[in-house]
């Protein structure tokens, strides 16, 4: 990873993108792509499509997801604090403590307040979201509504720190990391020769129901189509190891196998890799990937998906862990099924 794409990574990390409120990122993504892509597009919600052109037949379509989880102004109380909301699959258990900004035209510092421990009873349970407070600095409604207002999104305020090696950690890995896989495959497929049309995409509201990308796949309708998105690493203290495959940080992309993922088009990524000395791991998908090629692959007709995970550590904390090397291959993995896609068996079978 160079400077440029470290740059346009950090970029993307720093701006804040709650589902339903990521134009920030996605212009950040669309300034990105728009450099050497052949079009780009974006929808009434915000989906951002970027296109290089090829001269064959096929098509596909390399997507992540724009958005993050994080929290939505629910109240604001007599005394001024702020009651909030989840926005996805926010973790109670990693907020009280925590530096927050609520997300206005002019962003407002807070912190969820965490009762000290010489006044707590015992060691108790945090309270559920909707209980803690938000405590901007304000002495009364009054002032707090002259700051902030009902519906203002709210994030944690981490930012980006380099680990040991490779890894950096950050909120919103999930799934800013995503959008830059696809970027970076779009672009790695045009320079690399791609005969298929390849299409990079970040989507909307995943972390809220896979919304966004319901309407990429009807609008684009491709031959087949990636997801990219965080998986669970493993390899750390605490993951439950008989709880889903296991995946190491460091070890590559994940290639799922069931369900969702078309059985030809894992295949032909799986040989993708072997062509290209790409080391990737295996991860089992039963029932569904939970991430936006479930949604993609029924949203008009049938249409061969797959997803690739790319590992991380700590998932849906504000101290998500990842590994840039991981980026890089998949990265290179994806502009590989660009130059290949026509040449991947993409039908039942038998």
């Amino acid at each position: 990873m160079d400077e440029r794409q470290r740059g346009f990574l950090d970029e993307l990390l720093t701006t804040a993108s709650p589902s339903g409120f990521e134009t920030p990122a996605t212009r950040v993504w669309v300034d990105y792509v728009s450099a050497f892509a052949d079009d780009v597009s974006v929808d009434a919600y915000g989906n951002a499509v970027a296109t290089v052109e090829g001269s064959g037949d096929a098509d596909v379509a390399f997507g992540g997801h724009a958005d993050e989880i994080g929290f939505i102004v629910r109240a604001i109380d007599d005394d001024g604090f702020l009651s909030l909301s989840r926005i996805g699959g926010s973790d109670r258990t990693v907020m009280r403590g925590q530096h927050v900004t609520v997300h206005t035209d002019d962003p407002v510092h807070g912190v969820v307040g965490q009762t000290a421990i010489h006044l707590r009873d015992g060691d108790d349970d945090p309270a559920d979201i909707e209980k803690q407070s938000v405590d901007v600095g304000a002495t009364s409604r009054e002032e707090a509504e002259e700051l902030v207002e009902v519906g203002d999104p709210v994030t944690f305020s981490s930012g980006v720190q380099d680990l040991q090696g490779d890894r950096i950690a950050a909120r919103g890995m999930d799934n800013r990391v995503g959008i830059w896989a696809a970027a970076e495959g779009l672009r790695r497929a045009g320079e690399r020769g791609a005969e298929a049309t390849v299409h990079a995409v970040a989507t909307v509201q995943e972390e809220v129901g896979l919304e966004g990308a319901r309407m990429v796949g009807f609008d684009l309708d491709p031959d087949a189509f990636v997801a990219v998105d965080v998986t669970h690493a493993t390899d750390a203290p605490g993951a439950p190891g008989d709880a889903v495959s296991p995946v190491g940080l460091g070890d590559g992309p994940v290639v799922a196998r069931g369900s969702t993922n078309h059985s030809g088009l894992v295949t032909g990524v799986r040989e993708a890799a072997d062509d290209e000395d790409i080391d990737v791991q295996l991860q089992a998908a039963g029932s569904s990937t939970g991430t936006d090629a479930d949604a993609v692959f029924t949203a008009r007709g049938a249409t061969p998906s797959l997803n690739v995970g790319l590992p991380n550590r700590y998932m849906h904390t504000p101290v998500e862990v990842v590994d840039t090397a991981d980026l890089d291959a998949t990265a290179d993995l994806l502009a590989a099924v660009g130059r290949r896609i026509e040449t991947f068996d993409l039908g039942p079978g038998f």
